[in-house]
């Protein structure tokens, strides 16, 4: 009996640490702007995402062309331009996206 409690309170300790941050991770990057996820119209309209955008990928919302691209992601869009949208160029944009605040 006291083994099984033993091994149950261990169980829990070891446990609920990491639904703890299981579920912290879920919420930070359901709220958090994405590169992956959220769609252009959603970062051109928010002025601090929009400037993000325009330090990394100089043009990119004043292209004439952005109306047809306000619907698709930025990794969706980026096989039209793979010269220009790297990974790298695409992971700096998520780095400065992740720290906006929340999308409300």
């Amino acid at each position: 009996m006291k083994t099984a409690l033993s091994a149950a309170a261990l169980l829990l300790a070891v446990a609920a640490p990491s639904a703890v941050f299981a579920q912290a991770a879920q919420t930070a990057s359901a709220a958090a702007y994405s590169v992956e996820s959220t769609d252009i119209g959603t970062l051109l309209d928010n002025p601090a995402a929009k400037a993000i955008l325009d330090k990394y990928l100089p043009g990119f919302s004043s292209n004439p062309q952005i109306d047809m691209a306000r619907s698709m992601t930025l990794k969706s869009v980026q096989q039209y331009s793979p010269d220009t949208m790297t990974d790298d160029t695409l992971a700096k944009v998520q780095a400065d996206l992740a720290k906006l605040p929340a999308k409300k």
